[in-house]
C-alpha cells in the first residue's frame, strides 16, 4: 500500500516539506498561521482545515516514511 512512498527519495521529500511549510513567505506562512489558529481554537472553517492539511501533507509523508524505514530494520 505504501510502496509509492518508498520510491520517493528523502532529499526531495525534505525539500518539499520545508517549502510547503514556509509558503507563502510573507506576511506569515500558512502552516504557522493555521497552527496558531488551532492553538487558539479558531480553526473552524473547512478551508482553514484543508489549508493546514495541505501545507502539512509532505511533512506527514516524511514522518511516515521515516517511521516505516526505521521499523523495518
Amino acid at each position: 500500500m505504501w510502496s509509492f512512498l518508498d520510491k520517493i527519495p528523502y532529499s526531495i521529500l525534505i525539500m518539499f516539506s520545508i517549502i510547503m511549510i514556509l509558503l507563502p513567505f510573507k506576511p506569515m506562512p500558512h502552516f504557522v498561521e493555521k497552527l496558531i489558529m488551532l492553538k487558539n481554537g479558531t480553526l473552524k472553517k473547512p478551508i482553514d482545515i484543508f489549508d493546514l492539511f495541505y501545507h502539512s501533507a509532505p511533512l506527514i509523508l516524511l514522518i511516515i516514511k521515516t517511521l516505516r524505514d526505521y521499523s523495518n530494520k
